[in-house]
């Protein structure tokens, strides 16, 4: 008789639960640009806090107050009690700095996106990235319009399959604003001019974009100044803003209608106090300080040149999230384990959150690194990718600083 466990017991999984040091699932402290790891001290680089606000004084200090005063949860749905003036504060300010009709707060990012299902109906037709975040996917697959995917930021093979599509049908163009594995952009410009031209919707998710793009800090809209080109965004508040939720901006009727309709808004528990609260003084820090966002972009910009300087392909980022591209899974695991013994801690990344041939090891970096970390990082890669045969031998990119190869071999072994 079939055991529906079985497939968890598969020799992938066994040797995955025995690899060490775990690329996936290390218990760390971290705080700020670092992270502590087995005791030992190492540069965090694979956190989304881009802007450095999760640990930010204000941020923290309005998640405490908000907790003292409304306690730990909201302890029921948004629908039938969870919703508190904390919560409709903070879609009223979200809604005037993104500058649309109306937004709903969800508990977390993933749920924003999943609240598109109701909109994507039958005889309905919905064009998407297949590079997409994995909630938008998971939207699609919840709703029952016909699915038609594109290749990766290919505007022509999008075009093929618009033009062929039913005049008739409603239709939708489901993208990432920034793609969270390589860091490249959505082409917003050529998707707008589609979706005008073919009567489709545009939907963007702003996870990795909002709060960090743009002169004001509102995403891919900003950033190519196109501010009315979008007719629905979506995006989170665990990147850009620190805390955790999530969020739908539009027009009201839709936004009306999604907070009625879409099952991840109304059988979830709203969004913690503290964690509304810390939105909301993200916020402020996002509208009155944009020098982070300047840091944030300029550390991208010297980890990103000194990489490639060193021979590495960091694909076409032009973000804080940085890819270094391996090729095959072994090398970017391989990759992951020698940086962390040099004192940097990434992520490795593999199919099927990237194709099986663009297996990578991704850095996310933030506003809070300082130039010794940026020094880290790129020492660490150069000493690493040489071991690898990655890249050419030759000297250090900087001057060699004390490293914790020694101390963590012990613990990686």
């Amino acid at each position: 008789m079939a055991d529906i466990f079985d497939k968890q017991l598969t020799a992938v999984m066994q040797h995955a639960t025995r690899m060490r040091p775990r690329a996936v699932y290390n218990a760390l402290e971290a705080r700020g640009g670092e992270v502590f790891l087995g005791g030992k001290r190492l540069v965090m680089a694979a956190r989304n806090d881009y802007l450095g606000l999760s640990g930010h004084p204000r941020v923290v200090a309005a998640a405490a107050d908000a907790a003292r005063r409304w306690g730990a949860s909201a302890s029921a749905s948004r629908l039938i009690g969870g919703t508190l003036t904390l919560h409709e504060e903070l879609e009223a300010r979200l809604a005037a700095f993104l500058d649309a009709e109306a937004v709903i707060v969800t508990t977390t990012g993933f749920e924003a996106n999943l609240a598109l299902a109701p909109l994507l109906g039958r005889g309905d037709i919905v064009f998407s990235d297949k590079a997409n975040h994995a909630s938008l996917i998971e939207a699609v697959r919840l709703g029952f319009a016909d699915r038609r995917w594109y290749r990766h930021s290919d505007m022509a093979d999008l075009e093929r399959k618009l033009a062929v599509a039913d005049p008739d049908a409603a239709k939708a163009i489901l993208t990432d604003g920034l793609f969270s594995m390589e860091g490249d952009l959505c082409r917003l410009p050529e998707l707008v001019s589609l979706a005008r031209r073919y009567g489709a919707r545009l939907v963007v998710d702003g996870a990795h974009d909002i709060g960090l793009l743009g002169p004001g800090g509102r995403g891919v809209t900003d950033h190519f100044g196109l501010p009315d080109a979008v007719d629905l965004h979506t995006g989170t508040l665990s990147k850009g803003f620190g805390s955790i939720g999530g969020f739908l901006a539009g027009p009201a009727e839709v936004i009306h209608y999604l907070r009625h309709t879409s099952r991840s808004v109304i059988f979830t528990t709203s969004i913690p106090p503290a964690s509304a609260a810390a939105a909301l003084a993200a916020l402020t820090i996002i509208e009155t300080e944009p020098e982070r966002r300047a840091r944030a972009f300029e550390v991208a910009r010297q980890v990103r040149d000194g990489l490639r300087g060193l021979g590495f392909d960091t694909g076409e980022s032009v973000t804080p999230i940085v890819p270094v591209i391996t090729g095959r899974k072994e090398l970017a695991t391989a990759l992951w384990r020698e940086v962390l013994t040099e004192g940097v801690f990434t992520s490795a990344v593999s199919a099927p959150a990237v194709p099986e041939e663009r297996s990578l090891v991704r850095l996310s970096l933030q506003a809070t690194h300082t130039d010794e970390d940026i020094e880290r990082i790129l020492v660490a890669f150069a000493h690493a990718g040489r071991r690898l045969g990655l890249i050419p031998t030759g000297p250090p990119p900087v001057p060699v600083q004390p490293l914790l190869r020694e101390t963590l071999l012990d613990w990686v072994s």
